[in-house]
This record gives structure tokens, C-alpha cells and sequence, in this order.
């Protein structure tokens, strides 16, 4: 059984046992799943001694993970819902709405799904529970409309998926060739489902294969040229076989997006030709196909990368020969946001540091969070300078990468740091953000961000717009006075690489980029694993046409510096 799935079923224990009022369970339950979610290899592979050394993870909890390993099921879990029959699932994933809550929902209204949720919240039955109010009320009903979104995807999820399933067929001997199309390789930040396209010689064999993956849960439709299966992390994957002279024209057709495919069948007849999955024809004649390349070199068109095939103004500048050189891949060489065990953080500063290294960086910044009642496992002020010295100390003795000292600071509802100047000046890097207020007017929240873009040791706006995909909108902000602020103080604007932020999202880095704002591409991770998101972060400056001048962290070190210097 996969890390995840056994994750979730730990957490969905901690949240029954809670609902049951049972003591101090829920949070070690919490625990072994947050612990076997990070892990980067299976635990399926692990014997049970080596699980039982996991961070919190005690014996108990150690034998039913092998037995949803051995057996994939777990009798005592299975005892608990049946006395609970709520789903946790659509509950849990409305923002505002915790176990705690989900408890005195049933308890009160008899509350069991998203549905009766909204049924009580849309005839104000929520706001007679005691300690609920009008305003939790219409919050609650204001988010169940994200919580139903949950439809799609993350991309931060789904594209190490597609990527597994791709490895598992490139070993199998019949596969010839295999790509990802679909929404995941034009990196759209959430994704419906997966679509795969192979190249054999026996589609009969590779078929049989793919139905029989130990991801699938069940398969939907199976034949020669195309499978669809159900995967255990519940989204569906399309697998098809395409032949090797049309493979090109196949990957630019379910790569999409379906407005820059019809924009291009209608360039095509305006030539003469005609364009489908199988190839660029003029007649019965194949002109082109075997790439991508040679069919747009074909129409005369500038190669569009796949994460700038979004709308027929794209394809429109790529017909003009105007598409900018958009950042690569391997262009950052530095993370400047990550979180460690000094605040909220699942690793340590060496561990975050070496992880780092691995993946080739050359400098990192250390941020964690200073202590507030929104995060309360944050620094505290008398222990930062001695978090400095220890970060002064592990720089002097790990090669091949700089690590620099720094904090993500709260910008209070004044637009005031959350912290003594005196202890900013002395850092490397400085990130503000707004960790709560949300709900103030558009002309506050702005205020508040220009505040702290105005303070002399601020460098960064993390998370510019606060949005998390799927559970809370952007809050309202006036943003050219932002990107205005951004030059006028030479305050960077982060793009979050969070699978669930991707803030600034790609249309607002086009704009910011537009009005000569600076960017800086972070992972803000709170755990090693987390490192490998910048991947997301980069893809979405990619859709937001950014060039790698454009982002601070592309620079060494050196030039890093100047720029971080208010």
C-alpha cells in the first residue's frame, strides 16, 4: 500500500478516535501519519523494527501498518466507521471546518457530508450550534464551493504520479517509447485526469500490463488503441497507443489545450492541409508528425513549450515570432523560503541543507516562522540569534552550498512586522507575509503589503495574494499599487511553489512581470521532501511568461547578494 494512502488512513483514525472523545490517540495517530506522508521510500519495504524507529511511531501503531500492508485492510479502522458514518474527506476539506468541528456538527445537526453541510448552512441552522456565529456561518457556505472543486487535481500530486506510472511502463520490454500529454505537461495547476501515449509493437501485451499496475483500482474500458483505468488515488488514467510516425502529432493534440488546437487545424486548412492526431497531411500525403518540431516548422509557427499552449493569444505570438525565452528548468540556483524543526518544520537545518545540495543549489535561505498565535510552534525572539549562530556554524562546515540566515515575519493588521527591527538587521534575507486578517477590506490588505514592502529590511512578499487553490480565494488586493510598490522599494514578489498556493499564480506573474516587478521562485517547504516543489514554481513562471532575468534567484550568489541589499 502506498505512503499516502496509508497516511490518510492514520488521519482519518486520529480524526473518529477525536469525534469519539478519546484522549491523547488522535494526536499520536497525527503524528505517524505526518511521519510516514514525508518519508521518501515505501514503507511497504521497511520491516516492522525499522517502523517502529520512525519519529512517532510506537508498536501499536507499527503492527497495523503491516497489516494494511500485508493484508490491505485494517479491521480496526473498519470497526471505527462503521460506529462513525461520516465523510471525513469532503468535510475536512472545507476550510474552516476541523475534526473538532466535524464532531459538533454531527453531534448537533446530525451532519455526516458535504451536502448536509451546505443544506443546514444555506437555511442558517449552523449559526445556532453554540460557538458558531452568522460569520463562521457564511464563511463555512463560502467555502464549500472550493471544497467541491476537489474534482481536480494538484498538479504538485498528480505529476510524480504520471511520472511513476511512465517509469513502470518504460521498463516494460514491449514499450518502445512513452510520454505524459494532457494537462500535466502544459503544467496547468490542476489537473483532471492523466493522459499517457505509448509507442509498441504488442498493444495487446502493454495493455494487459497497464490494467494490472498495482496503482489501478479498477479499469474502465479496455482495448487495443486505448485504456482507461481508475487509480487508487482516484483519478483516472487514459493510456493510449499511437504509432511511431504520428507520435509527434498524437503528444501536440492531447497535449492541448483545445483552443490552440483548433486555432492550428484552422492554420492548417488555411495552408492546405490538414492537421489530427495521426499527422499533417496535404491530401492523403503525410508532410509531418514525427515531432512536434517539424509540424509546427511545417505552419510556419514558432515552437510554443508546452506551458505557453494555453489561449489563441499565445498561439498568435508564437505566429509572430514573439514568444519571450521563458525560464528554465535549471536556471535557479538558490531557494530562499524553507522551514525547519526551529518553527514548524519537519527536518532539520543540516538535513534541509543537504537536500538542497543534492539537488544541485547553491545557496539556501533558512526561514522559518517567528512565534505568533497563528503560528505558535514559531521562533521565539530569544532563540533567533542562537538559531544564527548554529546556521553560521553548519555553513562553515557543509561544502558546495552557502546557507544564508533569514525569517518569515507576520504582517499584523496594521501592516507592522511582528518582530524587533533590531534582530531584522542583522539577517540575510527577510520574507513578510500575511498569516491572518484576511478578511479586511481591499484597500487594508493592500495597505498592509505596502507597509512592510516599505520597510528597510524587508525583501520579500511571500505568497502575495494568499489564495490556496481549492480552499480559499485570493484576497482582495489592488494590485497595480502593489507592482507599483514592488519597484519603488525594490521589494521582491515571491512565486510560492507550494503544490496548493502557486502565488503569484501565472496570469499576475505576466502582469507583475509587465510592470517591471522582480520575482523570486521559493518551495517554502516544511520538510526536505517538499524541496523538489520549486519544479511547480518554475513551471508556473513558464505559463506567466517569465524570462530568468526576471527572478532573483537565478543569479549566484555574488550578484544575489547586490540585489537582496535595500
Amino acid at each position: 500500500m502506498e505512503n499516502k494512502e496509508i497516511a490518510r488512513i492514520l488521519d482519518e483514525i486520529a480524526d473518529l478516535l477525536e469525534i469519539k472523545g478519546v484522549p491523547y490517540k488522535p494526536i499520536a495517530y497525527r503524528r505517524a501519519a505526518e511521519t510516514v506522508n514525508s518519508l521518501s521510500q515505501p514503507v511497504e519495504d521497511l520491516k516492522p523494527a525499522e517502523i517502529m524507529k520512525l519519529p512517532g511511531i510506537g508498536e501499536s501503531i507499527t503492527n497495523k501498518i503491516v497489516e494494511l500492508n500485508e493484508t490491505g485492510h485494517l479491521p480496526y479502522f473498519e470497526e471505527l466507521r462503521k460506529g462513525c458514518p461520516i465523510d471525513f474527506e469532503s468535510l475536512l476539506a472545507v476550510e474552516g471546518v476541523g475534526p473538532k468541528t466535524v464532531k459538533l456538527l454531527y453531534q448537533s445537526l446530525n451532519i455526516k457530508d458535504l451536502d448536509d453541510l451546505e443544506e443546514m448552512a444555506k437555511h442558517h441552522q449552523l449559526r445556532r450550534i453554540k460557538g458558531m456565529s452568522e460569520k463562521k456561518e457564511k464563511n463555512i457556505l463560502e467555502n464549500i464551493k472550493y471544497a467541491r472543486k476537489t474534482t481536480r487535481h494538484l498538479l504538485g500530486y498528480m505529476l510524480p504520479l504520471a511520472r511513476e506510472i511512465k517509469a513502470k511502463l518504460e521498463e516494460f520490454n514491449p514499450v518502445m517509447r512513452v510520454e505524459v500529454a494532457g494537462s500535466i505537461r502544459r503544467r496547468q495547476e490542476t489537473i483532471g485526469d492523466i493522459d499517457i501515449l505509448v509507442v509498441t509493437d504488442n498493444p495487446h501485451q502493454v495493455m494487459e500490463y497497464f490494467a494490472a499496475m498495482d496503482l489501478v483500482d479498477r479499469v474502465i474500458a479496455k482495448g487495443i488503441s486505448k485504456s482507461t483505468v481508475r487509480l487508487k488515488a482516484d483519478v483516472n488514467c487514459d493510456l493510449r497507443v499511437m504509432p511511431e510516425k504520428s507520435f509527434g502529432s498524437a503528444l501536440l493534440y492531447f497535449t492541448g489545450s483545445k483552443e490552440v488546437n483548433v486555432e492550428m487545424r484552422k492554420i492548417s486548412i488555411k495552408k492546405g492541409l490538414k492537421l489530427n492526431e495521426y499527422g499533417l497531411f496535404r491530401g492523403d500525403k503525410m508532410v509531418a508528425g514525427g515531432t512536434e518540431e517539424e509540424i509546427f516548422q511545417e505552419l510556419g509557427i514558432h515552437y510554443m513549450e508546452p506551458e505557453l499552449r494555453q489561449t489563441v493569444e499565445d498561439l498568435e505570438a508564437a505566429i509572430r515570432s514573439e514568444l519571450p525565452p521563458i525560464i528554465g528548468y535549471q536556471d535557479i540556483k538558490g531557494d530562499l523560503q524553507m522551514h525547519t524543526t526551529w518553527s514548524d518544520g519537519k527536518n532539520s537545518l543540516k538535513e534541509m541543507a543537504e537536500t538542497a545540495r543534492e539537488l544541485s543549489h547553491q545557496y539556501i535561505a533558512i526561514t522559518d516562522h517567528t512565534g505568533n498565535l497563528q503560528v505558535p510552534k514559531g521562533i521565539s525572539e530569544d532563540k533567533i540569534e542562537l538559531q544564527m549562530r548554529e546556521i553560521d556554524k553548519l555553513d562553515s562546515e557543509i561544502e558546495d552550498i552557502t546557507i544564508l540566515k533569514g525569517l518569515e515575519v507576520n504582517i499584523d493588521s496594521d501592516g507592522k512586522l511582528e518582530i524587533k527591527e533590531e534582530i531584522l538587521k542583522d539577517l540575510d534575507v527577510v520574507i513578510a507575509g500575511i498569516n491572518s486578517g484576511y478578511r479586511q477590506s481591499r484597500e487594508q490588505l493592500t495597505d498592509r503589503i505596502i507597509s512592510a514592502m516599505e520597510n528597510q529590511y524587508v525583501n520579500i512578499i511571500a505568497h502575495p495574494t494568499g489564495r490556496k487553490i481549492h480552499k480559499r480565494s485570493a484576497y482582495e488586493l489592488d494590485l497595480d499599487r502593489i507592482f507599483q510598490a514592488s519597484v519603488d522599494t525594490n521589494t521582491y514578489l515571491e512565486v510560492n511553489s507550494q503544490p496548493d498556493r502557486l502565488d503569484l499564480k501565472d496570469v499576475l506573474i505576466k502582469k507583475a512581470v509587465q510592470n517591471g516587478c522582480k520575482l523570486v521562485i521559493d518551495t517554502d517547504a516544511h520538510s526536505k521532501e517538499r524541496l523538489n516543489d520549486i519544479e511547480l514554481g518554475i513551471a508556473t513562471a513558464r505559463r506567466g511568461y517569465a524570462e530568468k532575468k526576471d527572478i532573483i534567484n537565478t543569479n549566484n550568489l555574488r550578484e544575489l547578494t547586490k540585489l537582496l541589499d535595500k
